[in-house]
């Protein structure tokens, strides 16, 4: 034990060097501005793309006691939680019921002309199919 070196616990000097110091943003293109404001407000960088693909908006009744529903099929490239959070803005817009089933997004009631807008300022394109 009497030639042991001990390590000490006070915080050891401060960090005087800073790797990323030297690096400079020149010759790199500026970011888009809309992807700027948008990190400035809600500190998110997530930009939706314009065409993210076609969506088809029905309204079922068969097989569920009569009960209308808007039901919207058909997204290509998106994940649950995106859909469960696009679900929970359409719900909002429609003052209704909703939830996320099989990869579908149904919404209580004929609420197919709001889906429509919602879809459509997500950058979807909604298109109305069957009765």
């Amino acid at each position: 034990m009497g030639g042991e070196r001990k390590i000490t616990t006070d915080g050891g000097g401060g960090l005087g060097h800073n790797p990323f110091g030297a690096l400079s943003s020149a010759g790199l293109r500026a970011a888009p501005k809309m992807v700027l404001e948008q990190a400035a407000a809600s500190k998110t960088v997530v930009v939706p793309a314009r065409n993210r693909g076609r969506v088809d908006i029905k309204r079922e009744i068969g097989g569920r006691a009569g009960k209308t529903v808007t039901v919207v099929t058909g997204f290509v490239g998106i994940g649950l939680l995106e859909k469960e959070q696009l679900a929970k803005k359409i719900r909002a817009a429609c003052g209704c019921g909703g939830t996320v089933k099989d990869g579908a997004i149904e919404i209580q009631g004929d609420q197919r002309d709001t889906v429509a807008r919602m879809l459509s300022e997500a950058g979807f394109r909604p298109v109305f199919a069957g009765g």
